[in-house]
């Protein structure tokens, strides 16, 4: 994958699966911000997929 289509599916699974997300919206008011953070990186499928994908980034910043 080169960096542009992997910035372009972290942007579409950004803007599809967490702008609006409920879980988090309601994480974020019962226990705050961090907590809410914690619990996409951690626990959310969604999450965990783009840390992948910002792997597979960094990846191919440092290969020519």
């Amino acid at each position: 994958m080169n960096k542009l289509s992997i910035i372009n599916e972290i942007d579409e699974m950004l803007n599809t699966y967490c702008e609006g997300c409920f879980v988090r919206t309601q994480i974020r008011k019962d226990q705050g911000k961090t907590a809410a953070h914690r619990f996409c990186i951690s626990n959310c499928t969604i999450g965990t997929q783009l840390q992948f994908l910002g792997n597979e980034l960094n990846k191919t910043g440092t290969t020519k």
